[in-house]
């Protein structure tokens, strides 16, 4: 009985299809799971089973986490105090020297402690339960700031920096934003010409998190033709170098303990040794470190996340209204619930980004993106429901609900605003399509001149995209148990819809899909959900396997909530691509940019 019920999908699906799927890909290290579920493709494979930690990197990670328990935790009303000030003591930030938070990520040949993308998130994770500040203080070194020197560093570069920045003598800096240039970061100004064996530097950057405190910076400017946009190139600009200066400390909504600054450079002479990658290949490299480091942000999301719903959890078992505790009232159940549904959905997503660039696939910049949306999105929720069900207290700066209110907002913004993410996320995962569209387009000239010999140079992709339209055949888990059939069905027909969509929509609008953003937004809102999902599916089925049913109940109750909502929303979003008020909102929006203003007046 106990074997039947463990059963998995393969052993029904198997005998549901006798139609073979047209040939795929094999799955390799330059795979991408949300690519290949725009062809209409699940990888399982990549997500299947859910990835498990080592049992040393589980001990490893218990000390650590026990450890900043220790650190951290009396340090609860420093936090505020320093939230108010705007000032991290430098004191403090010794002590997080000598904690090793700032080698987190650096090999243990060059004094760090080598930790991977999970671990590294998971640890940045525990300190955002604390602190945003000091965790973005934390997060900013490691994942930006000196990244690009481990990810395209020569081995001399290395053997330079990293043992000063694996102790903190040296702490690190991301200088990409300047103040004409934000989202559109190939719109760079600052520059580096050539002079011999030296660049020379000119330009300012803002708003750099740790601007006040680095003396290693990752800078980016324009080469070459300066007026080319978007040739840009990377450097390792240090602090002592004459002409390096930073601004006065900037007074933030949030995060106001953190050092933020403008950072300037001025005839800088940076030696050509101090470049990273290729001359004019900067863009990359700047895209390369912000996709890589995203899970520090998600952790960091994540460990905010659980802390405040500690506090709501607390606060619904203590506060009374009415005669009884306001854990019994159905709309405060709904809010909790909701957040424990977006953590979990948010720790499995980031936890699974993190393991597929720790098992060596390259291409997850997709995965990234939705994991830093999605987090940074749950999070927002979740502290303003937290705040909510405070009350009046939520408002007050005695307590911390305000606080983190103010830390989480800019989440959405940085590392890439949201908005720019998923207009790259759709972009990016649809990419795919639109070469297999094109190849079409070719391989269909002179088909109906001789239709016999046309039908043989049909492209596998039209193939594909008759079966998913007549419905004969769908990709499919295979490797899920049996009892998650349902939430794996309707993941399964919304990746039909979702290859359909996208097809359609390609078609509909082909290269001036740039300039569709409604249209992109929507499929890339649809795309997150089904990622996320399908990373919840992988963590809930490894953990049915792992304790059984009735012990992953509660996360059975979590999917069947999330599976659910998934559902509504896709559909929601594929209805409104071709049926939707776009016009209409676009015509209000010039009304007010005409007006500079609202309109109407009741006087």
């Amino acid at each position: 009985m106990v074997q039947r019920a463990s059963a998995t999908l393969e052993q029904t699906q198997a005998k549901e299809s006798s139609i073979k799927e047209a040939r795929r890909p094999p799955v390799g290290k330059d795979s991408s799971f949300m690519r290949s579920l725009c062809m209409g493709y699940i990888e399982e494979d990549m997500l299947l089973p859910f990835p498990a930690m080592s049992a040393d990197e589980r001990e490893t990670l218990k000390g650590v986490v026990a450890s900043l328990g220790d650190l951290l935790g009396p340090k609860e009303k420093d936090f505020a105090a320093w939230d108010k000030a705007a000032e991290m003591p430098r004191s403090y930030i010794e002590e997080l020297k000598s904690f090793g938070l700032f080698g987190l990520i650096i090999p243990e040949a060059h004094g760090g402690l080598g930790f991977g993308s999970a671990a590294y998130s998971r640890t940045l994770q525990e300190v955002a339960k604390h602190d945003a500040s000091t965790a973005v203080t934390v997060g900013a070194h490691s994942s930006i700031g000196m990244r690009g020197l481990l990810l395209f560093g020569t081995e001399e570069q290395r053997a330079r920096y990293l043992p000063k920045l694996a102790t903190g003598e040296m702490i690190a800096a991301f200088c990409l934003t300047e103040p004409g240039s934000g989202s559109d970061a190939a719109s760079i100004r600052t520059t580096a010409h050539r002079d011999g064996d030296d660049w020379i530097l000119d330009g300012n950057k803002l708003w750099i998190t740790n601007g006040g405190i680095a003396d290693f910076f990752t800078v980016f400017a324009k080469t070459e033709n300066a007026e080319q946009r978007g040739h840009m190139t990377a450097f390792i600009v240090t602090r002592d170098m004459p002409g390096v200066s930073a601004g006065p400390h900037e007074d933030k909504m949030g995060l106001r303990a953190s050092s933020t600054t403008t950072v300037h450079f001025e005839k800088v002479r940076v030696p050509d040794g101090n470049r990273l990658g290729e001359v004019g290949k900067g863009f990359k490299v700047a895209m390369k470190i912000l996709n890589s480091g995203r899970t520090g942000l998600g952790g960091g999301a994540v460990g905010a996340m659980k802390h405040l719903i500690s506090l709501a959890a607390k606060q619904g078992n203590e506060r009374v209204q009415f005669g009884k505790p306001i854990r019994e009232f159905g709309l405060i159940k709904q809010k909790v619930g909701q957040m424990v549904v977006d953590c979990y959905a948010a720790e499995a997503t980031v936890h699974m980004v993190a393991a597929l660039a720790d098992q060596g696939y390259e291409d997850y910049a997709v995965e990234a993106a939705i994991s830093k949306v999605f987090a940074s999105e749950a999070l927002w929720r979740c502290a303003d429901e937290a705040l909510q069900t405070a009350g009046g207290n939520g408002y007050m700066t005695e307590f911390p609900y305000e606080r983190i209110v103010r830390d989480a907002r800019i989440n959405r913004i940085f590392e890439g605003t949201n908005e720019i993410l998923r207009l790259f996320i759709a972009l990016t995962a649809m990419d795919d399509v639109g070469r297999s569209l094109k190849e079409l387009s070719k391989s269909l000239q002179g088909v109906f001149e001789d239709p016999i010999k046309g039908f043989g140079v049909l492209s596998e992709y039209a193939l594909r995209r008759a079966q998913l339209a007549t419905g004969i055949r769908k990709s499919v888990f295979t490797k899920l148990d049996l009892r998650l059939k349902s939430h794996a069905a309707i993941f399964e027909e919304a990746t039909k819809d979702l290859a359909i969509a996208v097809d359609r929509v390609l078609r509909k609008h082909g290269r001036n899909i740039i300039g569709k953003q409604f249209a992109s937004k929507r499929l890339a809102d649809a795309m997150i959900d089904l990622f996320v999902l399908a990373c919840t599916l992988s963590r809930v089925n490894s953990s049915l396997l792992a304790v059984g049913e009735e012990k992953a109940r509660q996360e059975l109750q979590i999917l069947e909530v999330l599976s659910d909502q998934v559902r509504r929303r896709v559909r929601q979003n594929f209805e409104l691509v071709d049926r939707n008020e776009d016009e209409s909102l676009k015509a209000l929006a010039d009304h007010a940019f005409a007006l500079e203003k609202y309109g109407w007046d009741t006087i």
